[in-house]
Protein backbone atom coordinates (compact mmCIF):
# COMPACT_ATOMS: atom_id res chain seq x y z
CA UNK A 1 0.00 0.00 0.00
CA UNK A 2 2.71 2.55 1.00
CA UNK A 3 4.45 1.43 -2.08
CA UNK A 4 1.72 1.79 -4.34
CA UNK A 5 1.26 5.37 -2.44
CA UNK A 6 4.67 6.20 -3.21
CA UNK A 7 4.44 5.24 -6.95
CA UNK A 8 1.84 7.88 -7.09
CA UNK A 9 3.72 10.41 -5.77
CA UNK A 10 6.30 9.96 -7.23
CA UNK A 11 4.16 9.59 -10.72
CA UNK A 12 2.95 13.23 -10.13
CA UNK A 13 6.30 14.96 -8.58
CA UNK A 14 8.09 14.17 -11.88
CA UNK A 15 5.18 15.06 -14.28
CA UNK A 16 4.86 18.46 -12.42
CA UNK A 17 8.84 19.10 -12.74
CA UNK A 18 8.32 18.18 -16.39
CA UNK A 19 5.87 20.72 -16.91
CA UNK A 20 8.12 23.23 -14.87
CA UNK A 21 11.11 22.63 -16.35
CA UNK A 22 13.21 23.37 -19.57
CA UNK A 23 14.04 20.64 -22.15
CA UNK A 24 17.17 20.35 -20.47
CA UNK A 25 15.22 19.54 -17.09
CA UNK A 26 15.91 22.86 -15.14
CA UNK A 27 13.53 24.13 -13.50
CA UNK A 28 11.80 27.39 -15.37
CA UNK A 29 11.09 30.47 -14.28
CA UNK A 30 7.62 31.11 -14.68
CA UNK A 31 7.08 34.53 -17.43
CA UNK A 32 6.70 37.72 -15.87
CA UNK A 33 7.51 36.64 -12.42
CA UNK A 34 11.25 37.74 -11.79
CA UNK A 35 12.95 40.88 -13.25
CA UNK A 36 16.63 40.53 -14.47
CA UNK A 37 18.30 43.96 -14.94
CA UNK A 38 20.31 43.67 -18.12
CA UNK A 39 22.79 46.43 -16.44
CA UNK A 40 23.92 44.55 -13.16
CA UNK A 41 21.86 41.49 -13.45
CA UNK A 42 20.38 41.16 -10.30
CA UNK A 43 16.82 39.26 -10.23
CA UNK A 44 13.82 40.80 -8.13
CA UNK A 45 9.90 40.00 -8.27
CA UNK A 46 8.37 41.54 -10.79
CA UNK A 47 6.06 42.61 -8.37
CA UNK A 48 8.60 44.59 -6.22
CA UNK A 49 10.01 45.91 -9.55
CA UNK A 50 6.99 47.77 -10.80
CA UNK A 51 6.21 49.22 -7.25
CA UNK A 52 9.54 51.16 -7.74
CA UNK A 53 8.27 52.52 -10.92
CA UNK A 54 10.08 49.79 -12.70
CA UNK A 55 13.99 50.87 -11.31
CA UNK A 56 16.63 48.32 -10.48
CA UNK A 57 17.01 48.65 -6.80
CA UNK A 58 20.36 47.48 -7.23
CA UNK A 59 21.83 49.69 -9.77
CA UNK A 60 19.06 52.73 -10.10
CA UNK A 61 18.32 51.16 -14.08
CA UNK A 62 15.32 52.80 -15.33
CA UNK A 63 13.25 50.81 -17.26
CA UNK A 64 11.34 51.48 -20.19
CA UNK A 65 7.88 52.54 -19.40
CA UNK A 66 4.74 52.03 -21.67
CA UNK A 67 2.75 55.61 -22.10
CA UNK A 68 -0.49 54.32 -19.68
CA UNK A 69 2.62 53.20 -17.08
CA UNK A 70 4.16 57.05 -17.14
CA UNK A 71 0.69 58.32 -16.92
CA UNK A 72 0.15 56.35 -13.89
CA UNK A 73 2.87 57.66 -12.26
CA UNK A 74 2.73 61.10 -13.62
CA UNK A 75 -0.26 62.61 -13.18
CA UNK A 76 -3.72 62.56 -10.57
CA UNK A 77 -5.18 59.92 -10.61
CA UNK A 78 -8.62 60.71 -12.72
CA UNK A 79 -7.68 63.65 -14.02
CA UNK A 80 -6.31 62.92 -17.58
CA UNK A 81 -8.70 63.75 -20.73
CA UNK A 82 -7.03 62.68 -23.88
CA UNK A 83 -6.61 64.68 -27.31
CA UNK A 84 -7.36 63.49 -30.19
CA UNK A 85 -8.07 59.59 -29.19
CA UNK A 86 -8.86 58.37 -32.32
CA UNK A 87 -5.99 60.03 -35.09
CA UNK A 88 -4.56 57.69 -37.25
CA UNK A 89 -1.66 57.92 -39.95
CA UNK A 90 -2.05 57.19 -43.53
CA UNK A 91 0.64 55.89 -45.90
CA UNK A 92 1.42 59.30 -47.48
CA UNK A 93 4.52 57.78 -50.03
CA UNK A 94 2.74 54.06 -50.26
CA UNK A 95 5.38 52.50 -48.18
CA UNK A 96 4.59 48.59 -49.04
CA UNK A 97 3.56 46.72 -45.70
CA UNK A 98 3.24 50.11 -43.41
CA UNK A 99 -0.54 49.60 -43.45
CA UNK A 100 -0.59 46.13 -42.20
CA UNK A 101 2.62 47.15 -39.66
CA UNK A 102 0.52 50.30 -37.91
CA UNK A 103 -2.71 47.54 -37.75
CA UNK A 104 -0.70 44.92 -36.27
CA UNK A 105 0.63 47.19 -33.89
CA UNK A 106 -2.59 48.42 -33.16
CA UNK A 107 -3.87 45.33 -31.93
CA UNK A 108 -0.81 44.45 -29.68
CA UNK A 109 -0.06 47.70 -27.88
CA UNK A 110 -3.46 49.29 -27.80
CA UNK A 111 -2.23 52.70 -29.47
CA UNK A 112 -3.15 54.73 -32.40
CA UNK A 113 0.23 55.73 -32.72
CA UNK A 114 3.26 56.51 -31.07
CA UNK A 115 2.22 59.52 -28.49
CA UNK A 116 -0.65 60.48 -26.57
CA UNK A 117 -1.43 63.87 -25.63
CA UNK A 118 -4.18 65.85 -23.46
CA UNK A 119 -4.84 67.54 -20.45
CA UNK A 120 -4.25 66.89 -16.42
CA UNK A 121 -3.24 67.96 -13.79
CA UNK A 122 -0.32 66.89 -11.22
CA UNK A 123 -0.39 67.38 -7.61
CA UNK A 124 -3.22 70.03 -8.65
CA UNK A 125 -1.83 71.83 -11.25
CA UNK A 126 -3.09 71.74 -14.68
CA UNK A 127 -1.09 70.86 -17.59
CA UNK A 128 -1.31 69.96 -21.36
CA UNK A 129 1.06 66.73 -21.59
CA UNK A 130 2.16 64.49 -24.19
CA UNK A 131 3.76 61.20 -23.71
CA UNK A 132 5.55 58.85 -26.44
CA UNK A 133 5.51 55.23 -26.25
CA UNK A 134 8.61 53.34 -27.47
CA UNK A 135 6.11 49.95 -28.12
CA UNK A 136 4.86 51.83 -31.29
CA UNK A 137 7.54 51.91 -33.68
CA UNK A 138 10.25 53.03 -31.65
CA UNK A 139 8.25 55.69 -30.92
CA UNK A 140 9.24 57.11 -34.14
CA UNK A 141 7.83 60.74 -35.80
CA UNK A 142 5.38 60.41 -38.31
CA UNK A 143 2.57 62.52 -39.31
CA UNK A 144 0.22 62.12 -36.61
CA UNK A 145 3.44 62.66 -33.75
CA UNK A 146 3.73 65.60 -35.13
CA UNK A 147 0.49 66.49 -35.30
CA UNK A 148 -0.83 65.52 -31.79
CA UNK A 149 2.06 67.61 -30.51
CA UNK A 150 1.54 70.93 -32.61
CA UNK A 151 -2.19 70.43 -31.42
CA UNK A 152 -1.22 70.01 -27.84
CA UNK A 153 0.84 73.21 -27.78
CA UNK A 154 -1.94 75.04 -29.64
CA UNK A 155 -4.07 73.81 -27.10
CA UNK A 156 -2.18 75.02 -24.17
CA UNK A 157 -1.43 78.42 -25.57
CA UNK A 158 -5.22 78.98 -25.92
CA UNK A 159 -5.90 78.05 -22.22
CA UNK A 160 -2.92 79.41 -20.90
CA UNK A 161 -0.98 76.15 -19.31
CA UNK A 162 1.86 74.49 -18.87
CA UNK A 163 3.00 71.52 -21.14
CA UNK A 164 5.34 68.77 -20.41
CA UNK A 165 6.65 66.18 -23.09
CA UNK A 166 7.85 62.80 -21.96
CA UNK A 167 10.31 62.18 -25.22
CA UNK A 168 11.35 58.88 -26.37
CA UNK A 169 12.10 57.73 -29.89
CA UNK A 170 14.34 56.19 -32.45
CA UNK A 171 13.68 59.49 -34.69
CA UNK A 172 11.75 60.61 -37.99
CA UNK A 173 9.68 57.43 -39.48
CA UNK A 174 11.22 56.35 -42.20
CA UNK A 175 7.99 54.45 -43.99
CA UNK A 176 6.39 58.60 -44.21
CA UNK A 177 9.85 59.75 -45.98
CA UNK A 178 9.79 63.93 -46.18
CA UNK A 179 6.19 63.93 -44.69
CA UNK A 180 8.24 62.60 -41.21
CA UNK A 181 10.61 64.94 -41.83
CA UNK A 182 8.31 68.16 -41.83
CA UNK A 183 7.18 66.96 -38.09
CA UNK A 184 10.82 68.53 -36.99
CA UNK A 185 9.52 72.19 -37.83
CA UNK A 186 6.43 71.53 -37.72
CA UNK A 187 6.62 70.88 -34.16
CA UNK A 188 8.89 73.24 -33.32
CA UNK A 189 7.33 75.95 -34.89
CA UNK A 190 3.86 75.66 -32.59
CA UNK A 191 6.62 75.46 -29.88
CA UNK A 192 7.93 79.02 -30.42
CA UNK A 193 4.66 80.51 -30.87
CA UNK A 194 3.81 78.82 -27.76
CA UNK A 195 6.83 80.36 -26.12
CA UNK A 196 6.13 83.56 -27.32
CA UNK A 197 3.17 83.85 -26.15
CA UNK A 198 4.47 83.24 -22.67
CA UNK A 199 3.80 79.77 -22.23
CA UNK A 200 6.06 77.05 -20.06
CA UNK A 201 7.49 74.17 -21.89
CA UNK A 202 8.96 71.22 -19.72
CA UNK A 203 11.05 67.95 -21.49
CA UNK A 204 11.32 65.09 -19.50
CA UNK A 205 14.10 62.92 -22.34
CA UNK A 206 13.53 59.30 -21.53
CA UNK A 207 15.17 56.06 -22.82
CA UNK A 208 15.92 56.53 -25.62
CA UNK A 209 15.72 59.74 -26.90
CA UNK A 210 17.28 60.09 -30.62
CA UNK A 211 17.66 61.32 -34.13
CA UNK A 212 14.10 63.86 -35.25
CA UNK A 213 12.90 64.07 -32.02
CA UNK A 214 16.31 65.21 -29.96
CA UNK A 215 16.61 67.49 -33.13
CA UNK A 216 13.58 69.30 -33.14
CA UNK A 217 10.40 69.49 -30.19
CA UNK A 218 12.67 67.28 -27.07
CA UNK A 219 15.76 70.14 -26.85
CA UNK A 220 13.21 73.52 -27.68
CA UNK A 221 12.20 73.10 -23.68
CA UNK A 222 12.68 75.95 -21.50
CA UNK A 223 13.56 73.41 -19.02
CA UNK A 224 15.47 69.61 -20.19
CA UNK A 225 15.09 67.32 -17.56
CA UNK A 226 16.71 63.75 -18.20
CA UNK A 227 16.02 60.06 -16.68
CA UNK A 228 19.23 58.92 -15.19
CA UNK A 229 22.02 57.50 -17.67
CA UNK A 230 19.44 57.45 -20.96
CA UNK A 231 20.70 57.67 -24.55
CA UNK A 232 20.16 61.30 -25.85
CA UNK A 233 21.66 61.78 -29.09
CA UNK A 234 20.93 62.22 -33.22
CA UNK A 235 23.18 60.18 -35.24
CA UNK A 236 25.09 56.88 -33.75
CA UNK A 237 28.56 57.06 -33.13
CA UNK A 238 30.09 55.47 -36.00
CA UNK A 239 27.98 57.93 -38.44
CA UNK A 240 29.61 60.63 -35.95
CA UNK A 241 33.17 58.93 -35.29
CA UNK A 242 32.73 58.77 -39.72
CA UNK A 243 32.40 62.19 -40.21
CA UNK A 244 34.47 64.15 -37.81
CA UNK A 245 37.13 61.54 -37.81
CA UNK A 246 37.80 61.71 -33.79
CA UNK A 247 36.86 59.06 -31.36
CA UNK A 248 34.44 60.09 -29.05
CA UNK A 249 33.94 59.33 -25.56
CA UNK A 250 32.16 56.04 -24.00
CA UNK A 251 29.48 58.25 -22.54
CA UNK A 252 29.16 61.13 -24.86
CA UNK A 253 25.56 59.94 -25.64
CA UNK A 254 24.58 59.59 -21.94
CA UNK A 255 22.35 62.20 -19.77
CA UNK A 256 25.26 62.69 -17.64
CA UNK A 257 27.81 63.59 -19.78
CA UNK A 258 24.70 66.00 -21.80
CA UNK A 259 24.07 67.47 -18.76
CA UNK A 260 28.11 68.49 -17.66
CA UNK A 261 27.67 69.89 -21.13
CA UNK A 262 24.68 72.40 -20.62
CA UNK A 263 22.65 70.34 -23.06
CA UNK A 264 20.64 69.71 -20.50
CA UNK A 265 19.13 70.98 -17.12
CA UNK A 266 18.93 68.29 -14.70
CA UNK A 267 18.94 65.16 -14.20
CA UNK A 268 16.20 63.50 -12.16
CA UNK A 269 14.98 60.05 -10.68
CA UNK A 270 11.89 58.88 -11.70
CA UNK A 271 10.35 58.39 -8.25
CA UNK A 272 10.86 62.16 -8.05
CA UNK A 273 9.89 63.55 -11.23
CA UNK A 274 6.12 64.48 -10.55
CA UNK A 275 7.17 66.60 -7.65
CA UNK A 276 9.97 68.52 -9.78
CA UNK A 277 7.68 69.20 -12.18
CA UNK A 278 4.70 70.50 -9.84
CA UNK A 279 7.16 72.27 -7.86
CA UNK A 280 8.54 74.02 -11.81
CA UNK A 281 5.11 74.70 -12.39
CA UNK A 282 4.48 76.38 -9.26
CA UNK A 283 7.65 78.63 -9.26
CA UNK A 284 6.79 79.96 -12.97
CA UNK A 285 3.45 81.10 -11.81
CA UNK A 286 5.00 82.74 -9.35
Amino acid sequence: MLEDLFSVVKMRFNGDKKENSNEGGKPSIPKGLMFKCPRCSNVVFMEEFEKTGKVCPNCNYHARLSSRERLDITVDKGSFVEYDPLMTSKNPIDFEGYPEKQADLRAKTGLKDAVITGEATIRGEKVVIGIMDSRYMMASMGSVVGEKITRAFEQAEKKKLPVIMFTCSGGARMQEGTVSLMQMAKTCAAAKRYSDSGGLYITVMTDPTTGGVTASFASVGDIIIAEPKVLIGFAGRRVIEGTIKQRLPDDFQSAEFLLQHGFIDMIVERSKIRRTIAHLIKLHKG
